[in-house]
């Protein structure tokens, strides 16, 4: 069996360790916790209640002070079971993706969490178990800035999707000119353009490639309106918020660099990555791509 396919299946705390980062993150964990509940989007379901088995596993954020023997300092177990109860008795469900989400938003909202991997498992619908697994992490500290009254202040930037007609479209800096009216940083984010790419048939060196491409399609569109920046990486994008400009995203340093990075290729999805990344307020998709899902950031179609 090979390494994805067995983690594929393996205990959500064994998944943790085989993704954690190069400085390697405390955790918790909760086994096998059975709870009933009334859950299900058939019929048959609505009305009965059956069991759920939770494998829950949270990477905390190192302590930076001694422990004392004090709960007060650590993410406590019963915040695990807790959110469980919490979001069952909040209101009915019919999705175990829709419960395992409200899980781990409400476990990332304590200050010691970094990362959530809820597991949810059916045990009543026949001779075996059904179930989700999700992964979730908290969004990074946003950027800080001052005010023009001279306060400190989390900076939240909108992220905005551009498909290629976007960035061809002749009411370009028109659409710019609204996005920026709304007062937010903006960061542009492209996807790969519609020119054809060298094939390898392998998947890291395709990746790069894909980036790569991504990153000529930012400067088409850098060209297209003279506000627009692009940048690289967490320094420059942060340097270039602050001073109220239009940032368009070249991908490939910060997805390479990053431990805990993106596991999907796809364009938008990497632009969803950077808006929690940089604890944005929104993401903005324009063009007639699909939507990701499960998102701690809103995301819209504009």
């Amino acid at each position: 069996m090979t390494t994805d396919i067995r983690l594929a299946f393996a205990h959500p705390e064994e998944r943790s360790l085989a993704s954690a980062p190069s400085d390697p993150r405390d955790r918790i964990s909760l086994r096998d916790h059975v709870v009933e509940a009334d859950i299900g989007a058939f019929q048959k379901e609505r009305g009965h209640r059956q069991r759920l088995m939770f494998n829950i596993v949270v990477e905390v954020r190192p302590i930076s002070q001694p422990i004392d023997d004090d709960v007060d300092r650590i993410l406590s177990y019963d915040r695990l079971t807790e959110a469980i109860a919490e979001e069952l008795a909040a209101e009915r469900l019919n999705l175990l993706e829709t419960l395992a989400e409200r899980v781990a938003e409400r476990i990332l909202a304590e200050p010691q969490a970094m990362r959530a991997f809820v597991r949810i498992e059916k045990l009543d619908i026949g001779p075996y178990k059904l179930g989700v697994e999700i992964v979730r992490s908290r969004a990074e500290a946003p950027v800080r800035a001052l005010a023009a009254d001279g306060t400190d202040r989390a900076v939240h930037p909108c992220v905005v999707f551009l498909d290629n007609a976007a960035i061809g479209a002749p009411d370009l800096s028109a659409r710019l000119d609204a996005l920026l009216a709304a007062g937010d940083p903006l960061i542009l984010a492209v996807g790969l353009p519609d020119l054809p790419r060298p094939q390898t048939g392998h998947k890291p060196t395709q990746r790069r490639i894909d980036l790569l491409a991504i990153e000529q399609n930012a400067w088409v569109l850098a060209a297209r309106d003279p506000r627009c920046v692009v940048v690289a990486t967490r320094t420059e994008i942060d340097w270039a918020m602050k001073r109220g400009q239009t940032v368009v995203w070249a991908p490939s340093k910060l997805v390479l660099d990053a431990v805990d990075g993106p596991t999907s290729r796809e364009p938008v999805a990497l632009a969803l990555w950077l808006a929690e990344t940089m604890a944005a307020r929104s993401l903005t998709v324009h063009g007639d791509v699909a939507l990701p899902a499960g998102s701690r950031v809103p995301v819209t179609r504009a």
